[in-house]
């Protein structure tokens, strides 16, 4: 927990993406703590603090249930998800009284990402013998172009590389799942440069699937938590004045 709680604000809950954690997000959580208190949930079956148990089968509604669970032990009363990729589709899955908004980054779960043939050139070696320059090389293909990947973030995806299995992409959810999601305020966001999810069709998308627009980060990539913390916490600010 992060940041000083106060009354009639919403608690923000940071759900981090696909090998990601509270540790490697320490930057974002203390821009979102500007404006209130902040929890970070490790999402068990990826890198961290979490449970080592990984879903096999039905992994979001599994993720959902999960992440509707620790709400009530974290939460006493309303609060904001924001999700990024992974995060963001287990932020859609879960249905719980206390979410009264979605902060959704590079959201998974709205539409099929794309994986062009240069992230797999870059995945593939940091797979089968991670090394420093390797992760570097693929992190720079999910961050903007001459952004300066983090070098504590390089060391990370190394460790990672080197001790853990990495999940795929999430799949779409369900029509059913997003029109029970819809009724709830909620925010998209995606980076200019987001190898994974174009900006043109992830609009077209959240507009379809949730009834919103999809706001266009200029100058960010896929990983907007290190690219742009600051306009993340802005538009997080926002929809905590809201509620």
């Amino acid at each position: 927990m992060a940041g000083q709680a106060r009354e009639g604000v919403p608690l923000l809950v940071l759900v981090p993406g696909t090998n990601m954690n509270a540790a490697v997000s320490l930057e974002a959580v203390a821009v979102l703590a500007t404006t209130g208190a902040v929890a970070v949930l490790d999402v068990p079956g990826q890198p961290g603090l979490s449970a080592g148990h990984r879903p096999h089968r039905a992994r979001l509604p599994w993720y959902g249930h999960w992440l509707s669970q620790a709400l009530e032990q974290v939460a006493t009363g309303p609060a904001i998800v924001v999700g990024h990729s992974l995060g963001a589709a287990i932020a859609l899955a879960a249905h719980s009284p206390h979410i009264t908004g979605r902060l959704l980054l590079s959201p998974g779960g709205v539409t099929r990402l794309a994986v062009p043939a240069s992230v797999l050139r870059a995945t593939l070696p940091w797979v089968l013998r991670s090394a420093e320059h390797r992760s570097r090389r693929l992190l720079r293909e999910m961050s903007a172009p001459g952004h300066a990947v983090p070098e504590q973030l390089v060391e990370w995806m190394t460790l990672v590389g080197r001790s853990c299995r990495s999940t795929l992409a999430p799949s779409p959810l369900p029509s059913h799942v997003l029109r029970r999601a819809r009724p709830v305020p909620c925010v998209v966001a995606v980076g200019s440069h987001d190898v994974f999810l174009p900006s043109a069709p992830l609009g077209r998308a959240t507009r379809r699937l949730l009834g919103t627009e999809a706001h266009v980060l200029d100058g960010a990539g896929h990983l907007v938590l290190d690219d742009a913390p600051h306009r993340v916490g802005a538009l997080a600010a926002r929809l905590r004045t809201k509620d």
